[in-house]
C-alpha cells in the first residue's frame, strides 16, 4: 500500500530537518500556532526568545555556524518585527529560512479587518519580497510542495534568507495530487568555467607578488578546506576581511592579516595593494571591508570571483559556480612566484598595562582577552557594533568561524541573541560576547533565553555610557546613554554570575571568575572613559567624520 501524502506544514518539516537544521528560533501567534505544534511533535527543536528581531538575530547566527537556520514567527506583528534582522542576513549572505503563520484563506472573504493585517493580507509577503532571494505564500495545495521546494532551493543556492508564509488553515491540508520531489542543482557552464581557469593561470603564472584574498562566502559556501589547500598548492599569502575574519585559522603560516584599507594594519594594507595578481575568493567590497572605501585596489590585477559572478580584470564569465572555480585552480596546480608573508606583530603587544590599581581601557580589555583566547581552546567570539567590532578584528583567531559579526549590515544589538544560536548551532564551544552599553541596552535582555538553556556565555560589556564612535563623527547629548548597573542583571533572572570592573586588577579577576564559570552566564560590566576607543575606531571615526561634514 502506498504511503498516504503528508500536509502542508509537514511536508514544509521535514524539508528543513532534511536540510540538516535541528533548531527553530520564535514567538508563538494565533496565526501560526497550528505549525507551532506540529513543530514542537517533530524532531525540530522550538526555542523561543523574548522578541521577534531576537529570533531573527538568533538564526542569523545559527546559520553561520550551521550553514542553514530558521524562525518561524506569527503574521505582521512578529514578521514585521523581524524584518531587520533579516535585513541583516540578507546583507551578511546568511541564508535564514524565515515561516510564517497568516490568516486562513477561508478568512479573507470580503476583506475583513483581521487583527494584526496591515493595509492588505499581502503586505508582509511584500515587504518580504524585499528582504529576501525567494518567497511563496502557501495558498495552493497544488502546488505548495513545488514551491517549499522551489524557495528552499534558493537559500541553499544563494545563501540568503527565504520566505514561507503559510495561511493557517492550509498547515493540515493534504494535496490530492503526488508529489516528485526535485532538487535544481546549477551546473557550471563547462566553456566558461575553462576560459576562466584559462585565464586566471596566466594572470596568476605571470605575476611577481600574486596573493588570495578570501571573504564571507567561503564561510557560507563551507569552502575553508579547498582554500587551505589552493593557498598551500601555490604558497599564495591569504589575507580577509572583516567580514571574512576566521575564515581560515589565523595561525596558519600563510595568513597575512585582516585587510581594512587605511583602516588596517600597515603591513597588511601595503601586502595586498602592492599585489600585482590579487585573487579575491567570495569577496563582498562594502564601504566597512574597504575600510571606508579607503582601499586602493586596481580591478586591472584583480580576479574577484563570487558566488553569483566571476570579473577577471574587465571579463566576466557568467554561470561559473565558486566552488567549481576554487576546485578547478587546484586540479591546475598553478605554479606561481613566491609572496613572503610579513612578519605580524601582535597587535597588543605595546599595550601598556599599567599597575594593577590602573583605569581599565579598551585597549586593555582587548589585550587580555587576545592572551586568554590564545590559552583557550574552542571559544567563539561575537562582536557587536561600535568598538567592540573594530577593536575585536585584532583578536587572534586560531580556529574557523569562531569569530561573528554584522560587520556589513552593522545593526546594533545582534550579539547576545547571536550568542543563543551559536550556543544551539555548537554547544561545544565557548561564546565570549563583546557588546557596548548602548546595545546591550536594545537586547540583552535575551539573557533570559541563555538562562533558560544554561548556557554559558561570557559578556562583556563595554561601559561608556553611550555610542562612542558616533560621539566621534559627531558630537551631542543624542549619543548618551542611560546607566545600568548591568553587573546586577543575574539578579533579576535569578542565575548567572555578575561582576562589575573599574581597574586592571578587577579586569584580570573578572575575566579569571568568569572563565571557571561554565554552569551559567557571566557579565562583564567593564566602565570605561566616555571617549575611551580602540586604535581601528580612531582610525574609522576620522574618515566617517569627513563624510558627514565634521572634521575630529
Amino acid at each position: 500500500m502506498a504511503e498516504s501524502s503528508p500536509s502542508v506544514g509537514r511536508y514544509l518539516i521535514e524539508r528543513i530537518s532534511d536540510l540538516g537544521v535541528k533548531h527553530v528560533f520564535g514567538i508563538p501567534g494565533d496565526y501560526v500556532l497550528g505549525l507551532y505544534k506540529m513543530l514542537e511533535e517533530s524532531p525540530l527543536k522550538l526555542v523561543g526568545t523574548t522578541r521577534e528581531d531576537n529570533a531573527g538575530f538568533a538564526a542569523d547566527a545559527y546559520a553561520r555556524v550551521n550553514g542553514l537556520g530558521c524562525v518561524c514567527v506569527t503574521y505582521c506583528v512578529g514578521g514585521l518585527s523581524a524584518a531587520n534582522s533579516i535585513a541583516g542576513a540578507f546583507a551578511e549572505k546568511s541564508p535564514v529560512i524565515v515561516l510564517s503563520g497568516s490568516p486562513g484563506i477561508g478568512e479573507r472573504a470580503r476583506n475583513p479587518l483581521l487583527h494584526h493585517k496591515v493595509k492588505t493580507f499581502d503586505t508582509q509577503f511584500d515587504v518580504f519580497q524585499h528582504l529576501t532571494v525567494a518567497s511563496a505564500i502557501l495558498d495552493r495545495p497544488e502546488t505548495a510542495f513545488s514551491e517549499i521546494d522551489r524557495v528552499l532551493d534558493a537559500a541553499l543556492r544563494y545563501k540568503r534568507p527565504v520566505y514561507l508564509e503559510l495561511p493557517r488553515d492550509q498547515v493540515h491540508v493534504v494535496p490530492d495530487a503526488p508529489h516528485h520531489r526535485r532538487t535544481t542543482v546549477v551546473e557550471s557552464d563547462p566553456d566558461a568555467l575553462r576560459e576562466a581557469l584559462d585565464e586566471t593561470e596566466a594572470m596568476l603564472t605571470a605575476a611577481k607578488r600574486p596573493m588570495i584574498l578570501a571573504d564571507v562566502e567561503i564561510h557560507r559556501f563551507h569552502l575553508q578546506d579547498e582554500l587551505i589547500e589552493l593557498a598551500e598548492s601555490t604558497g599564495m599569502p591569504i589575507a580577509t576581511t572583516i567580514l571574512g575574519k576566521s575564515v581560515v585559522s589565523e595561525a596558519h603560516p600563510q595568513f597575512a592579516g585582516v585587510y581594512e584599507g587605511a583602516m588596517g594594519r600597515p603591513e597588511v594594507t601595503k601586502l595586498v595593494e602592492s599585489s600585482d595578481c590579487l585573487l579575491m575568493l567570495g569577496c563582498f567590497l562594502t564601504d566597512i571591508n574597504l575600510g571606508i572605501f579607503t582601499a586602493k585596489l586596481d580591478p586591472s590585477k584583480c580576479i574577484d570571483a563570487t558566488s553569483e559572478d566571476l570579473q577577471i580584470r574587465r571579463h566576466h564569465y557568467r554561470d561559473v559556480r565558486l566552488d567549481d572555480y576554487i576546485r578547478g585552480l587546484i586540479k591546475r596546480r598553478v605554479k606561481v612566484a613566491q609572496t613572503p608573508v610579513p612578519k605580524r606583530e601582535g597587535a597588543f603587544e605595546d599595550v601598556e598595562i599599567g599597575p594593577p590599581s590602573s583605569q581599565a581601557t579598551s585597549s586593555k580589555v582587548f589585550a587580555r582577552l587576545n592572551r586568554l583566547l590564545r590559552e583557550t581552546t574552542d571559544t567563539t567570539v561575537i562582536a557587536d557594533v561600535g568598538d567592540s567590532l573594530f577593536g575585536a578584528t585584532d583578536l587572534e583567531m586560531e580556529r574557523r568561524t569562531e569569530f561573528l559579526s554584522p560587520a556589513y549590515y552593522t545593526s546594533m544589538g545582534f550579539g547576545v541573541p547571536a550568542a543563543v544560536g551559536a550556543n544551539m548551532a555548537n554547544p561545544s564551544s565557548r561564546v565570549l560576547v563583546l557588546v557596548g552599553d548602548g546595545a546591550f541596552q536594545m537586547t540583552g535582555m535575551e539573557l533570559s533565553t541563555i538562562a533558560r538553556h544554561g548556557f554559558n556565555p561570557i559578556i562583556v560589556v563595554l561601559n561608556n555610557h553611550g555610542y562612542t564612535t558616533e560621539r566621534f563623527m559627531l558630537e551631542g547629548s543624542f549619543n548618551d546613554v542611560f546607566n545600568w548597573e548591568y553587573h546586577r542583571i543575574p539578579e533579576v533572572l535569578g542565575v548567572g554570575l555578575g561582576m562589575e570592573v573599574r581597574t586592571v586588577a578587577e579586569l584580570d579577576a573578572a575575566l579569571d571568575r568568569a572563565w571557571a564559570n561554565t554552569g551559567s552566564f557571566s557579565l562583564l560590566n567593564v566602565h570605561l572613559d566616555r571617549y575611551d576607543h580602540s586604535p581601528a575606531l580612531e582610525r574609522l571615526a576620522t574618515r566617517m567624520a569627513e563624510r558627514v561634514g565634521k572634521k575630529k
